[in-house]
Parts: C-alpha cells; sequence; structure tokens
C-alpha cells in the first residue's frame, strides 16, 4: 500500500475485494486506518444466520409465489462480532434455488445498495477465472528453473502465449462462439495433428480434414477475411 501511494498519491481510492480467507479484524482495522475502502466475505455463524432469518423465510414465499423460481434477495445491518472493537455494515444475501436455500455475508466499508454491492463482489470471480487460465491452460506456475531470471523469461512466454490464445478467444465471441476457458480452446484450436510448409512467400498449415476444431478454425478465417476486406 505504501508503494502504490507513493506513485499515485492519496487522491486514488484503494478498494480491496477478497472472500472469507481474508476475514480478520486486523485487516478491517488497517483499511479503516489507511482508508481503504473493503468488502470481504464472512464465513457463517449462529448469529449471521439469525440476522438472514427473516430475508429467507420473504425469499420462501416468494418462491412459492413464482411457483419455484429462483429467488435472491439482499438486505443490510449493522453487525458487531466478538473479535471486533466495533460495529461494522454487514451485506446478507437470501437465495433460493432448486437444490435449496442459500446464504452469503459480506463486510464491507461501503454504502451502496445492497443488490449493486453484491454485483460489484461477486464480480472478483472473474478475475480468479484469469488467473485459472494463467494457470491451468498456460501452466504458468511450472517454473522450476534454478536461475530468477530465467524464471522470469518463461513467466513472459506464458504471457504471451495467454495473450495470444485470448485474441483468438475473444475474435470467436465476436463471431458469436461461446466463450470458451483457455484450456478447452487449447484442445480444440492448437492441440490437433497438422503439418507446417514453408514456402517461399508463405506458411501453410495442413490440418486433417476433420476434427473437433475445424469449425472453429472457419469461423476465425471468416473473421479474418471480413476484417480484410475492410
Amino acid at each position: 500500500m505504501r508503494r502504490l501511494r507513493e506513485a499515485w498519491g492519496r487522491e486514488v481510492r484503494i478498494e480491496i475485494r477478497a472472500d472469507a480467507g481474508f476475514a480478520i479484524p486486523e485487516v478491517y482495522e488497517y483499511c479503516e486506518k489507511e482508508d481503504i475502502g473493503y468488502t470481504i466475505g464472512l464465513i457463517s455463524n449462529p448469529r449471521l444466520e439469525a440476522l438472514a432469518q427473516d430475508l429467507l423465510k420473504r425469499a420462501k414465499r416468494v418462491a412459492e409465489e413464482q411457483e419455484g423460481e429462483k429467488v435472491r434477495l439482499l438486505s443490510s445491518a449493522s453487525y458487531q462480532a466478538g473479535s471486533w472493537e466495533h460495529s461494522r455494515r454487514v451485506l446478507y444475501k437470501a437465495e433460493i434455488l432448486e437444490k435449496g436455500t442459500n446464504t452469503r455475508f459480506v463486510v464491507t466499508s461501503r454504502s451502496d445498495r445492497p443488490e449493486e454491492l453484491y454485483d460489484w463482489y461477486v464480480r472478483r470471480g472473474e478475475a480468479e477465472g484469469w488467473i485459472k487460465d494463467f494457470k491451468r491452460a498456460l501452466k504458468a506456475d511450472h517454473l522450476s528453473c534454478h536461475r530468477f531470471f530465467a524464471n522470469q523469461f518463461r513467466l513472459l512466454l506464458h504471457a504471451a502465449a495467454y495473450w495470444l490464445l485470448d485474441a483468438l478467444r475473444r475474435k470467436l465471441v465476436e463471431a458469436g462462439v461461446k466463450r470458451m476457458q483457455l484450456d478447452t480452446l487449447r484442445l480444440m484450436l492448437v492441440k490437433i495433428g497438422g503439418r507446417v510448409r514453408q514456402l517461399l512467400t508463405k506458411i501453410r498449415l495442413h490440418l486433417a480434414s476433420g476434427h473437433p476444431g475445424q469449425r472453429l478454425w472457419h469461423v476465425l478465417s471468416l473473421a479474418d477475411s471480413e476484417l480484410a476486406h475492410e
């Protein structure tokens, strides 16, 4: 935080959005001391569940009126855990799903409406998906060299591979193809049998006449043709 402040000053607002693994009083106290916004998940306990009971009952009534459709209600209240020096705002969700009921709790320094704030909070999962792609599909955590700079260069190559695959994914999404994880995209577009021919003025890629990713390659070729005509 000190280095961020040195780079951008206190006029830049810093926000922490994290799961329940960071739900410890020291984190809240530090954020409040340093004027850092926070929205952090809480592990459920009997007191929190009691706080959400009325909202959960209302969600059940709404679900019955809507003949079993999914229902999600949100609210907030002032709450003080035994290890906290003072009360804080806690956001809580009551959800009725096909598989049963679901409650979630979040402690926050923000004053947004509960629905908007919770939607903003759960979007942290999108960033976790990017990290998952980087580690699983691109094997970015395979840094087994003995020298730091060698591993740093390997990580740079992993990042370049991510950028290339993500560029393909974005083109496919723009063409109407459902968004895929990069490990799926790699299996469909890259890990297929083929032959590369280097000619005098061009490079030709010969693929099998039939393979699972053939349609995707066709979509990409059409997208490139349309771009060239523009």
